[in-house]
């Protein structure tokens, strides 16, 4: 076996399993908060104020977590990033995944979900999410099962940031009028209107950015 296949497939088990303990908590969660309807999660119901802590300490914990395999597995800034992209693309997916095996959710493709917390809540539809992840998960692939060392010049850097902000801030943005009422404002939240031609400029910026990436 070479060693990018070997690398690969070490990396897909540790992303796949981190899934696993992921989605397994999450199930947890809305056992414990949404007892009569673990499937949907809006109204949305807060919090206590220990576990927003734990959650958020968690996602912090998880990107250093995919970072950190990412620097043990490969050497080079272009190829170490593209590790990342690997893992976190097939982390995301795998969470879903285990999700729909677990408790059968998603139940639609437009479904909303709680996608992350820091520095407030995301807000999106899971496919949204589920995209740019399978984006990163197979521009990694291709990178790490060749001899290929992306290159970032100032032009493709910004292509990418720009699709990054972009990305982010549509997920941001439904919760953008409930920041200034504080944190109840937040309780009983329902899902409106997501922002989908930023999100779209931001996932084709970000395709672009990392297609020109490539050698």
């Amino acid at each position: 076996m070479s060693v990018p296949l070997r690398n690969v497939l070490l990396l897909s088990l540790f992303a796949l399993a981190m899934a696993h303990v992921e989605a397994a908590l999450v199930v947890h969660l809305r056992s414990l908060y949404y007892p009569a309807d673990p499937l949907n999660v809006f109204p949305l119901v807060l919090l206590s104020h220990r576990d927003l802590a734990i959650e958020l300490a968690r996602e912090s914990a998880t990107v250093v977590m995919i970072l950190t395999v990412a620097l043990l597995a490969e050497r080079g800034a272009g190829r170490v990033f593209a590790a990342f992209c690997y893992v976190f693309g097939l982390w995301d997916i795998g969470y879903y995944l285990w999700l729909k095996q677990m408790i059968g959710w998603p139940v639609a493709w437009l479904e909303w979900d709680v996608l992350f917390l820091i520095p407030w809540p995301w807000f999106g539809p899971w496919l949204a999410a589920a995209l740019i992840a399978l984006l990163l998960l197979g521009w990694g692939a291709r990178v790490l099962l060749g001899n290929a060392v992306p290159v970032f010049g100032r032009g493709t850097l910004l292509l990418f940031a720009a699709g990054v902000l972009l990305a982010l801030g549509a997920f941001l943005w439904p919760a953008v009028p409930l920041l200034a009422g504080g944190e109840q404002a937040f309780a009983g939240y329902r899902p409106s209107g997501f922002p989908w031609l930023v999100w779209l400029a931001g996932y084709l910026l970000m395709g672009l950015g990392l297609w020109r990436a490539l050698p």
